[in-house]
């Protein structure tokens, strides 16, 4: 470790300067901000010279695991050569082409045309900027409101938070806008109907808010495949083929939130595969590069594409739009993800070893639900009876987990009444093991 690493003066220095997202301020710098100081493989050090196993992947997001020298090269030789280029001005460099035609031949057939930005949220507010002009251009300015879910999460922009189905992100700043219409996600938890029960009711409530608002106003629907914030929430059987119809039966565009679930943590290149969604737009971030650089990229189908262009001048785009050193990032990542194998490596082996490991929670008094699919889950948590945590705001279980975790020397995610686990796509057999064997002692002290 540097000599020179201060955490005192950090510490001030975080505290007296600046703003971190999502976090209660007061209480962080009660305890003293985290610092990551090195990190390799799962694995980051913390301020105190301790390896900690990621068991979140930074934030749902570094597939390929820390330190790949691949990743670095490429962003090095792409600063040396050209650093940064616009896409403006009817010009762009070569990886973000590159990267547009590599996302056309891996993503479902339709989406053939990327359109580049910084992040999941700015994917999403393309996507949502592009639907409003294509039904403009078609002459039909009426499709204008937007359905999402329940504990949907999209974005923090002022329209994507609008979007997110999660009090704790639109109460707070007034929101949703107007033109934002949530029906219910699927999470049959404390419903008393059985997960497909649930869904069929879900499909249900869908339909008749689309008859309510009329689908001549409704002008697409935003759905991540697997609902991550909001509780890594499992559509039941037969869910999503029934939204996708009833979307179609009412011309009411598709998008895919893939933000958290492309680039192989379902064990395929994408959620849309398995579940045959054949969206009509499909956003893109967090694994496009497992993290090394910001970016996020708005996939959209010919149909979509073929009207824009007709269009003529499309005033839409950031500064950012394919920077050539996040593109050549994001290719060497996928060139990662594919000569590894790493898709397969979760569809056959670590997903499969992931969730048996997960589900033998079941059974624990401190776990309510247990949810997941490859490498992604949840535990939703009970207040225990007794103990420290026997007073606990329900907001407050997963936090107290998250830290009791933390202390076994791993990296979980509390959000609200749940832990969230989502590890790189690289987790070894051993890690796996030391990763749940850990949760479970924290589980144990959170019991009492």
């Amino acid at each position: 470790m540097a000599a020179s690493f201060d955490l005192e003066l950090l510490r001030k220095l975080d505290r007296e300067h600046h703003l971190h997202p999502f976090t209660d301020h007061r209480a962080m710098h009660r305890a003293g901000t985290h610092l990551v100081r090195a990190a390799n493989g799962c694995t980051v050090v913390d301020e105190n010279g301790r390896e900690l196993l990621d068991g979140m992947a930074g934030l749902w997001c570094v597939n390929v695991g820390y330190g790949r020298e691949e990743i670095v090269q490429a962003v090095a030789d792409q600063l040396r050569t050209v650093a940064f280029y616009p896409s403006f001005l009817e010009s762009t460099t070569e990886p973000s082409i590159r990267l547009a035609a590599r996302l056309a031949e891996l993503a479902p057939a339709r989406l053939n045309h990327a359109l580049f930005s910084n992040s999941g949220s700015e994917a999403n507010e393309t996507a949502l900027k592009l639907i409003r002009a294509y039904w403009k251009l078609r002459g039909r300015s009426e499709k204008n409101k937007i359905l999402t879910r329940s504990f949907a999460y999209h974005g923090v922009t002022l329209a994507t938070t609008s979007m997110t189905g999660l009090p704790s992100c639109t109460d707070p700043f007034d929101l949703p806008l107007p033109g934002f219409v949530q029906v219910p996600g699927p999470h049959a938890l404390g419903s008393g109907k059985s997960p497909a029960e649930y869904g069929t009711w879900c499909l249900q409530q869908t339909e008749l808010a689309i008859e309510r608002e009329g689908a001549s106003t409704i002008a697409a629907i935003f759905v991540e495949p697997v609902q991550g914030a909001g509780g890594v929430i499992v559509p039941p059987e037969g869910y999503l083929a029934g939204l996708r119809e009833l979307c179609r039966r009412h011309e009411i565009l598709f998008v895919a939130d893939e933000v958290i679930t492309g680039f192989g943590r379902l064990g395929a290149w994408f959620a849309s595969e398995p579940w045959q969604l054949d969206p009509d737009l499909m956003t893109l971030a967090k694994g496009i590069t497992s993290g090394y650089v910001p970016l996020g990229a708005t996939l959209v189908s010919d149909e979509i594409a073929d009207v824009l262009a007709a269009g003529g001048y499309l005033a839409h785009g950031f500064t950012y739009s394919g920077h050539p050193a996040a593109c050549a990032a994001a290719i060497a990542n996928l060139g990662v993800i594919e000569h590894e194998r790493l898709i397969e490596r979760v569809h056959g082996d670590v997903g499969p070893r992931f969730q048996a490991a997960l589900r033998r929670f079941a059974s624990h008094p401190a776990v309510a639900e247990v949810r997941g699919v490859q490498l992604i889950g949840a535990l939703e948590l009970k207040r225990p009876p007794s103990g420290p945590f026997a007073g606990a705001a329900p907001n407050s279980l997963g936090p107290a987990v998250y830290g009791l975790a933390r202390a076994e020397g791993i990296i979980v995610r509390g959000l609200r009444g749940l832990v969230a686990i989502a590890p790189p796509l690289v987790i070894t057999h051993t890690e796996l093991d030391h990763l749940f064997a850990s949760l479970g002692r924290a589980l144990d002290q959170f019991w009492g």
